[in-house]
């Protein structure tokens, strides 16, 4: 499921007149954050390395009268990252909301996994969130006013197998969020990470054709919860939505857990 429908819940929180940047916003739970905070009236940037699917999200956006615009990012590249916060800074002067949503994935154990596969995830995953909050940190200090929203994973609270070069990588977004949380908090910024279970993404229905029976693998995929399904993106995108929001300005340093009891037993 690509996020892409309308919502049929009534949004709670506003975004009124808030600036927000959402990476990896052409599917998935990215689209589904950018989507759902445009319907709580923020003007959105859609990022996204793919400018077709960046484009399908704004435009998605838009034919709901929400406001939102794209910008082509490869958040491994430190001067697509500088030169989207100048865009962002001389057309809207400021923003409010960051969300490094954009990452990757790879299955297998050590054994499985090469440098260069563990390099690719590095370079996407971490530093990928470190090039996008490093350019737009400033301006929020300067303000003393900010909000940044980074998607890690369960796999960066738990081990999950097979997943050994991904579980390094989430576990670094958490403990990056931390720091980054802590060392700002008197600032006026707060940071604090997502953690979700799995969910139904393009990235998840691309992996379940590989296998002999899909339907087999999701169920079994399914089972990993409590709850027995996997989440749908607008869960993930609705508690963005509430850390996005004035109502949670006492969370920050928090990796929120939506993994559907996943953890529960752990």
């Amino acid at each position: 499921m690509d996020g892409g429908g309308a919502s049929q819940h009534t949004l709670v929180f506003s975004l009124h007149n808030k600036i927000a940047l959402v990476t990896g916003a052409g599917s998935g739970i990215g689209a589904a954050i950018a989507e759902v905070f445009a319907r709580a009236k923020a003007y959105v940037f859609v990022t996204d390395c793919s400018e077709k699917a960046g484009l399908e999200t704004v435009a998605r956006i838009q034919k709901e009268k929400g406001q939102a615009e794209f910008l082509a990012l490869d958040v491994a590249d430190e001067e697509q990252c500088a030169r989207a916060a100048e865009h962002v800074q001389r057309t809207k002067l400021r923003l409010d909301v960051l969300v490094n949503n954009a990452g990757i994935g790879h299955v297998g154990t050590m054994v499985q996994t090469t440098g260069a596969d563990l390099d690719r995830m590095y370079a996407v995953n971490v530093r990928g969130v470190f090039n996008v909050t490093k350019v737009f940190l400033p301006g929020m200090l300067a303000g003393k006013s900010g909000n940044i929203i980074n998607l890690a994973s369960i796999g960066g609270v738990v081990a999950v197998r097979d997943r050994l070069a991904y579980c390094t990588t989430k576990f670094a977004v958490v403990g990056l969020t931390k720091s980054l949380a802590l060392d700002h908090a008197k600032e006026g910024v707060r940071a604090n990470c997502i953690c979700p279970g799995r969910v139904e993404t393009p990235f998840v229905s691309a992996r379940l054709k590989e296998y002999p029976d899909p339907e087999k693998a999701y169920q079994e995929m399914a089972a990993t919860q409590a709850l027995g399904r996997m989440a749908k993106p607008e869960e993930i995108a609705h508690a963005a939505l509430y850390l996005a929001s004035d109502e949670s300005a006492f969370i920050t340093g928090t990796a929120f857990l939506i993994d559907g009891g996943w953890s529960a037993g752990k």
